[in-house]
């Protein structure tokens, strides 16, 4: 009996190891290289590779792990150190930053470290914000072979400096700036330095270095400008710069705003990360708030070119033109996405177009020479303020396709809930503040932001698979509450922090500003689910053709099962030749894989960490592997999983 039992688990084991499915054969092909953050400086996001697809993902294993050792300690813990890289490659090097801004090079193959440069950022000015997105590449055409930084690679910092490093060393090139940096702060006044710095990485367009800043906007009105500047790629020598704030009273945008509005306000800055055009000479870039965020009595007008998308002349500076998305801005819908640039037929002519997408879930369809709508855009109606001496636009811009993808508003009945109980605590919340779909303004009783001032989309941006005809992004359904209270009352007032979990000053405004999540007691969001969603977007059927839920609740708390309810979310996708939408940016640590054309999602690798990056995909020689890389950092402001691990998925050798 024993020696039957024994020959049947023999049995079920051979034929449970014989029904085991092989990887397929894998598929080799060109080289093909990432060298600019968005994969292009149009910020694509795409990859023309093509051996991983629907039919073998499944397979994908990690094939390495690198850790920068950058973690978070007692001196940034209260802070956003968050790592959101995205690498660039260049032949068989990859580079990216550290939330420090270390610059960071290593075997794009294997992940074996190269060399690591430090700059030595100074922490203890206590910055907000503490990540680096990206580093940016420059050949010198006029440098021999064999001279010193004939390649190199630019680091914009956390404490606002632009360094420059020999590709191949790490080394600092001397010759750029004061020892191989400059120190680009310098050129704004500032109050405090920890107003001021920078996140995302460089545009470059020939020879100029074209950047912006990171401002913390809701402190004061009198906030720094958000000058954007350009250097020299090869000296560091400052070129041009341009304010989105028209200082000059014979600007032609100083019409929208009233009185000296212009004089008075700061920000507008351009904190997220631009496209360019180089054979026409243009950088496109989306502007920020003017400050401060949630109240704009003392800067009356539309605001332009604040909360715009512009086009700038890369040589000089020079203003081309200007798309303003929010007139007025009173919710912190900047524009955190990059300019997606492409070309779109439309009636049998091919015309240069620009995709924006907004917080507000919108996408505005754009031509990429003269900023005129592709589109038809429609000046609407919208909710208007009570607040004393406020200003609102009485209408705000809707582009009549594609439709909103993010709910527009929450009314009581709409609340949502675990139970009946949090349920009624969402609906009573929402009684009793000012909800009356996007754009209500803020206000004494408390206002609901929705979609919230993350969005809709943000920085992760938009993909785009040209053969195909469709872009892809990622969004979140999360409400946000703003409260004005009169400053002489500010002290008196006792802030609710079921409600309200962060204060803005608003300094030199009559008003301070309660700000939060709109929540249940229990902690979980008011508004239905999904919290977050994938979107694929048709331009040849002009449709949407798809919405997938984006992420689950495993990893979130007070919900730590797989409810696939999709999650707030940031980072953005990478489309790819082989048919497949690879995304992190949910809260449950997973990097995964959808099919292009249904939006199944169908594979999903487990992250260290939580992924609010956006990935890459490259092979680095002819008959190589495809790899896809993401950072998993995780990130602190969204209280996802922390880490230092960049992690590389390919197919089985």
């Amino acid at each position: 009996m024993l020696r039957i039992s024994v020959v049947i688990a023999v049995w079920f084991l051979l034929l449970g190891l014989a029904c085991q499915e092989s990887p397929p054969e894998r598929a080799g092909g060109p080289a093909s290289h990432w060298p600019v953050y968005a994969s292009n400086p149009a910020g694509t996001r795409y990859s023309p590779l093509d051996e991983i697809t629907p039919d073998n993902v499944r397979f994908l294993e990690i094939a390495w792990e690198y850790h920068t050792g950058d973690v978070v300690d007692d001196a940034v813990r209260q802070r956003n150190h968050s790592f959101q890289a995205t690498p660039i490659q260049i032949d068989d090097a990859l580079y990216f930053c550290t939330p420090r801004s270390r610059i960071v090079s290593l075997d794009a193959e294997t992940g074996r470290e190269r060399w690591v440069h430090d700059p030595q950022v100074d922490v203890s000015i206590g910055h907000y914000n503490l990540n680096c997105r990206g580093v940016a590449f420059w050949e010198d055409a006029r440098a021999t072979e064999d001279s010193a930084c004939r390649r190199r690679i630019y680091v914009a910092t956390a404490d606002a400096r632009l360094v420059s490093v020999d590709a191949d060393t790490g080394r600092r090139c001397q010759a750029f700036g004061q020892g191989g940096a400059v120190e680009f702060f310098r050129a704004i006044p500032l109050q405090e330095r920890r107003e001021f710095g920078i996140s995302s990485p460089p545009i470059i367009v020939n020879d100029v270095i074209v950047l912006g800043s990171s401002i913390s906007e809701g402190r004061r009105i009198d906030m720094p400008s958000g000058k954007v500047q350009a250097f020299h790629a090869r000296t560091g020598e400052p070129l041009w710069s341009w304010d989105p704030i028209p200082r000059d009273p014979n600007d032609p945008a100083r019409a929208s705003w009233e009185g000296d509005g212009a004089d008075l306000t700061g920000a507008a800055n351009v904190w997220s990360l631009g496209s360019a055009d180089p054979e026409r000479d243009l950088v496109f870039l989306p502007t920020s708030s003017p400050s401060p965020d949630f109240y704009g009595g003392m800067r009356r007008g539309e605001n332009r070119w604040a909360d715009s998308v512009v086009a700038l002349r890369a040589s000089t500076g020079e203003f081309v033109w200007g798309f303003q998305t929010v007139h007025h801005n009173l919710w912190d819908y900047d524009l955190a996405s990059q300019p997606v640039l492409f070309d779109w037929e439309i009636e049998g002519k091919t015309l240069p177009a620009i995709a924006q997408a907004t917080k507000m879930g919108h996408v505005f369809f754009l031509h990429r020479e003269t900023g005129e709508p592709l589109v038809p855009v429609e000046e609407r109606p919208v909710p208007q303020t009570d607040v004393p001496g406020e200003w609102t636009s009485p209408t705000q811009p809707f582009p009549s396709w594609p439709p909103p993808l993010v709910r527009h508003g929450l009314k009581p009945e709409d609340a949502w809930g675990l139970t009946p109980w949090d349920r009624a605590k969402c609906a009573k919340q929402l009684a009793g503040m000012r909800s009356e779909g996007i754009f209500t303004p803020p206000s004494f009783q408390g206002s609901v932001i929705l979609p919230g001032t993350a969005g809709g989309s943000n920085w992760g941006s938009v993909a785009f698979d040209p053969e195909r005809q469709l872009l892809f992004l990622n969004t979140s359904n999360i409400a946000n509450t703003v409260q004005l209270v009169p400053r002489e009352d500010s002290g008196a007032v006792v802030r609710d922090r079921s409600q309200y979990s962060s204060r803005f000053e608003q300094a030199g405004t009559p008003y301070v500003a309660n700000f939060g999540v709109l929540m249940s007691p229990l902690g979980i969001p008011c508004t239905p689910p999904p919290w977050g969603e994938l979107h694929a977007i048709d331009l040849s059927a002009r449709e949407l053709r798809w919405s997938s839920v984006l992420g689950t609740t495993r990893d979130l708390a007070p919900l730590p099962i797989p409810l696939a309810w999709g999650t707030p979310n940031m980072g953005g996708p990478l489309a790819t030749a082989g048919g497949l939408v690879f995304i992190g940016a949910a809260l449950d640590d997973y990097l995964r894989a959808y099919d292009s054309l249904s939006g199944k999602e169908i594979w999903k690798g487990r992250l260290p960490a939580g992924g609010q990056a956006t990935p890459l995909s490259y092979r680095v020689r002819d008959d190589g592997r495809q790899f896809v890389v993401i950072a998993a950092g995780g990130h602190n402001q969204m209280r996802s999983k922390r880490g230092d691990s960049l992690v590389a998925f390919a197919l089985p050798k």
